[in-house]
């Protein structure tokens, strides 16, 4: 294995080391060799950060564990650095890309187009699975690639569908592999590694935590040109996502519905806010041309 890659890769594992410190290592060294050589006092001073908390770091950085725990994961699953060719094209040019992802499945789904991410709420309208297939179900046919972040409702609708049109989708995680959530959709999780691929930034072993779903919908978004809003509620974690988007330069897509209806408010604030209405999948297919 490529030392840098493999540095980058052990730094990624490291708790107390953040995706900030390793971008600003790299600026200084662009090997990162020189974290494994500091000494507590020098790892205090480069980052400004507690002596208590860079000796925490240098212990890490020599913990036989943690490279014992990558040497198995190796052999669970493909680690994919922004240094490696199968890496997403699309999300190295975001803002704060991850560093690492872990994949399960296939890797070259990585750089398929046309690809769209398909996100809305956790719990969707009864109309929302024939929403979805009125609009995703012509790009299915037209062998379009489907991202989405394996939650309830849309999220798990819009990979459903697609495993029924046997086509793939790429599913973006919040934790590790061996703690997929939620737990119900252990089967969907399942048929998606055989077809499709699952990635994620976090090793397996990592549960996961309330402030990585914000940090994994930067991938949901960042990983397509274009990001499609099925039904969002007024403050719908929704939003975030296409927070990322917009910041991340994508265009946004949003479906609208009847004005009564809390599941289609947030969607109409989209749409108001400068976000493209989308009636029916020609209507992003005449996006497509343009972008």
């Amino acid at each position: 294995m490529n030392s840098v890659r493999r540095r980058l890769i052990l730094l990624h594992r490291i708790p107390s080391v953040t995706r900030r410190m390793i971008y600003k290592l790299e600026q200084f060294d662009d090997t990162l060799l020189s974290l494994f050589s500091f000494t507590p006092s020098e790892i205090s001073q480069f980052f400004s950060i507690s002596i208590k908390e860079a000796t925490l770091i240098y212990q890490q950085i020599r913990n036989v564990e943690i490279k014992s725990m990558l040497n198995e994961d190796e052999k669970l699953c493909h680690i994919v650095t922004k240094y490696d060719k199968e890496y997403p094209p699309l999300l190295k040019n975001i803002y704060d890309a991850p560093l690492v992802l872990y994949a399960l499945g296939d890797l070259s789904l990585g750089h398929h187009l046309p690809s769209i991410s398909v996100i809305g709420t956790r719990k969707p309208t009864v109309d929302a699975p024939r929403k979805l297939r009125h609009i995703i179900g012509p790009l299915l046919d037209k062998d379009w690639l489907i991202v989405s972040g394996l939650a309830y409702g849309i999220d798990s609708l819009a990979h459903q569908l697609t495993l029924q049109y046997k086509r793939k989708t790429i599913s973006i995680l919040g934790s590790g592999f061996y703690h997929i959530y939620p737990k119900q959709n252990i089967s969907l999780f399942k048929q998606i590694v055989k077809i499709g691929l699952v990635l994620t930034e976090y090793p397996p072993n990592i549960s996961p935590k309330r402030h990585h779903f914000p940090e994994r919908n930067r991938i949901i978004s960042g990983i397509t040109k274009a990001t499609l809003v099925i039904e969002a509620t007024e403050k719908s974690g929704t939003l975030i996502t296409v927070d990322q988007a917009l910041e991340q330069g994508k265009d946004v897509y949003a479906v609208p519905g009847a004005p009564f209806i809390p599941e289609t408010v947030g969607c109409h604030k989209m749409i108001q806010d400068g976000a493209k209405l989308i009636r029916c999948a020609e209507d992003i297919l005449e996006e497509w041309k343009y972008l």
